[in-house]
């Protein structure tokens, strides 16, 4: 067997391997030879027909058998003798294969590209603050009156204002729409908070009790019920009821109701600690993600296609499937998919890269740092570290769990070998 490795670009190589004439005519005969033993044809006893009417009659099925099989058993030797790993499936180009004459085809897929000597020394970043102030702890507070408040009818009765949560019957009408609507609804929407159309909410804000309102909306083309894409339709809305959210007041009560606090000093230490811890780990995040745009300005390596779109395959499906957990839909747009590809491309190009630091620098991952992997896991998750353990049990989990330890190890060491100032402003 000949090969000859050509290298297109470097992050793709081509293979052209050619297979003897005398393994090519053992592999046919051994297949007409199998063939003649089962095949059925008119006018022949079973297993007694003759090779050259085989051969007419099932020739072509025959050979593209053969040279399927000797591409699957010559290609991963190839790769093997060259130490040549695939990061895409080899997309495949054979010549026709005669049964007295040599066969070959060509193989191209995409490799890892050579780096040597990465640039990781010596980068500048800045550090945000991570200084909880007297405003963050009381805007902590706020959050927690709201999650805490009642609401209640207006005394004396008023309009609808922002804020406001409104109860709300409907009919919609839909020119040139579907017939058949659901007929009339009811929700609960809270003012100006964006749940439902613009166009709903705005008519809502000012609206009554018993108020009647006809309300315009477009449809998108992207909506989830497809006979409404593109239409515009008409809300029937009646305001059935509107209530305010009475907030409780800023007190030790308020403390001890929100959590085992002996009163409000106590509560507003406690929100000062956690909007501290959470201010930490976005300055760590943010530097972290400051060096990896470093990293890959100096050494600008080309990246293998293939890895850039499953890395941007998998953070599409990541954001959509967060925006479902939300309640939302997220418009998958031409503009959302070019920022995927970039931020997919940025991170395949560091992890490249890593790995080399990982290499030149004999980084390793041991039992330890797996073990605080799933600790840091159970406390960012909430969940105890034995079902943690359980659900990484699963190979692939594994090897991303230790990929993430991994970029982590490697991120510190180039933070130590960095210029890290804090940012003032």
């Amino acid at each position: 067997m000949q090969v000859i490795v050509e290298k297109l670009s470097p992050v793709l190589v081509e293979f052209q391997v050619e297979i003897p004439a005398e393994r090519v005519r053992d592999e046919v005969d051994r297949a007409m030879v199998a063939l003649q033993r089962t095949a059925r044809v008119r006018g022949f006893r079973p297993g007694k027909a003759p090779r050259n009417v085989l051969t007419h009659i099932y020739g072509g099925r025959v050979y593209a058998d053969v040279a399927q099989r000797l591409v699957d058993s010559t290609l991963n030797k190839a790769l093997e003798d060259r130490q040549v790993q695939p990061l895409s499936q080899p997309a495949i180009a054979p010549n026709e294969l005669k049964p007295e004459a040599a066969f070959s085809y060509k193989a191209r897929f995409e490799v890892r590209p050579d780096i040597e000597n990465v640039k990781w020394e010596g980068f500048e970043v800045k550090r945000p603050k991570a200084e909880a102030s007297d405003a963050a702890v009381d805007a902590e507070i706020e959050r927690l009156r709201l999650e805490h408040a009642t609401l209640q009818a207006p005394e004396p009765a008023r309009a609808a204002k922002k804020g406001d949560v409104v109860r709300i019957a409907f009919t919609l009408e839909v020119a040139d729409g579907p017939k058949e609507t659901g007929g009339e609804q009811e929700i609960e929407t809270e003012v100006g908070s964006g749940q439902v159309f613009s166009e709903i909410d705005g008519a809502l804000e000012g609206a009554s009790v018993d108020e009647k309102k006809d309300v315009a909306v477009s449809f998108s083309e992207r909506h989830a019920n497809a006979e409404l894409r593109g239409k515009t339709g008409t809300f029937h809305i009646t305001v059935k009821d509107i209530k305010e959210r009475i907030l409780p007041a800023v007190d030790d009560e308020l403390a001890k109701d929100v959590g085992e606090h002996a009163d409000l000093a106590a509560l507003k230490a406690s929100l000062k600690e956690k909007v501290e811890k959470e201010l930490k780990q976005k300055a760590t995040d943010a530097v972290a993600e400051q060096l990896v745009i470093e990293l890959c300005k100096a050494n600008p390596i080309p990246v293998p296609p293939s890895l850039v779109e499953q890395q941007a395959q998998m953070t599409e499906r990541e954001l959509v499937q967060n925006a479902r957990r939300q309640g939302q839909r997220l418009d998958v747009n031409a503009d959302l998919r070019q920022r995927v590809r970039l931020d997919a491309e940025l991170k395949v190009r560091a992890g490249l890269l890593m790995a080399e630091i990982a290499k030149a620098k004999q980084v390793k991952i041991d039992e330890a740092d797996i073990e605080k992997g799933y600790a840091e896991l159970a406390e960012q998750t909430g969940k105890n570290v034995a079902k943690v353990k359980a659900e990484y049990r699963d190979p692939k989990k594994r090897e991303m769990l230790v990929g993430m330890i991994l970029e982590d190890k490697i991120l510190d060491l180039i933070e130590g070998a960095a210029k890290v100032q804090v940012d003032e402003t």
